[in-house]
């Protein structure tokens, strides 16, 4: 009986690693981030530009096995894509403990833009997608901001952020805390400008303002109530589809609604 005993231990045991192992995550895949489907991944990449510019921009889908790849080549200079990592996401000194699932940052380069600032979020991706530890790459960009691996861009330009929704870290300099916002906006290129400089508002509000100091800094520039009501009546559809994936993407209902 003791003998019957012990070999049923000694299944189960198995079984139980067996199946350990079948559901086990690869560092590769426990770091990619499942992708939205292609058509509107487009559409919310695209959502980033204004209209006259759609049509011939560069658009990029994320594979979660390689990282930003052309889903359709443009001819105006400028390029579109919904990060899941952002650039953001190394800035502070708040650890990096995980890859969120949650993050839609719709954005988009002009040419001068493309060969600079959108090149870590391309290299975030990529890196992720390899396996690359979340604190580890949070060092990792961090390290090739200090030494100066990152240029900034080689003239003035522009980086639209004209989507109706964007889910992101809402104080990266300060901690891990992301907000769903809609919130428009025109980025402009503007490195070493402190908000000071620019008697800049406060960060969120309708005045320009600067975000993410240093030689990568933007000026900001919110678009209007009027005008973020209207992006928002024309992506309806969209917004959606995102908010019946996933309950964090739905935008918060604004008063008087």
């Amino acid at each position: 009986m003791r003998k019957v005993q012990t070999i049923a231990v000694i299944v189960g045991l198995l079984f139980s690693l067996t199946a350990s192992a079948g559901t086990r995550q690869t560092p590769e895949v426990a770091n990619r981030i499942e992708p939205l489907p292609r058509d509107l991944e487009i559409q919310l990449a695209l959502s980033a530009l204004p209209s006259r510019l759609r049509d011939n921009a560069t658009v990029y889908v994320l594979n979660p096995a390689k990282g930003f790849e052309v889903a359709r080549k443009g001819t105006n200079g400028f390029h579109a894509f919904v990060a899941r990592t952002g650039d953001d996401t190394f800035k502070g000194s708040w650890p990096l403990t995980e890859y969120r699932s949650d993050i839609l940052y719709p954005i988009s380069f002009d040419q001068a833009g493309s060969k600079a600032q959108m090149r870590v979020f391309f290299d975030a991706a990529e890196m992720q997608a390899k396996g690359t530890p979340p604190g580890e790459l949070k060092r990792i960009i961090q390290g090739r901001y200090k030494a100066g691996f990152y240029k900034a861009p080689e003239r003035a330009g522009i980086s639209y952020m004209l989507s109706p929704v964007l889910r992101t870290y809402f104080s990266p300099e300060d901690s891990d805390g992301v907000i769903t916002i809609n919130f428009p906006h025109v980025m402009y290129y503007a490195p070493d400008i402190s908000n000071a400089d620019i008697g800049g508002g406060k960060p969120g509000g309708m005045e320009p303002f600067v975000i993410l100091q240093g030689h990568h800094g933007y000026m900001i520039q919110p678009l209007g109530v009027t005008e973020r009501a209207a992006i928002k009546r024309e992506y309806a559809e969209m917004l959606a589809r995102l908010c019946n994936m996933k309950d964090v993407w739905c935008l918060p209902r604004e008063s008087g609604q």
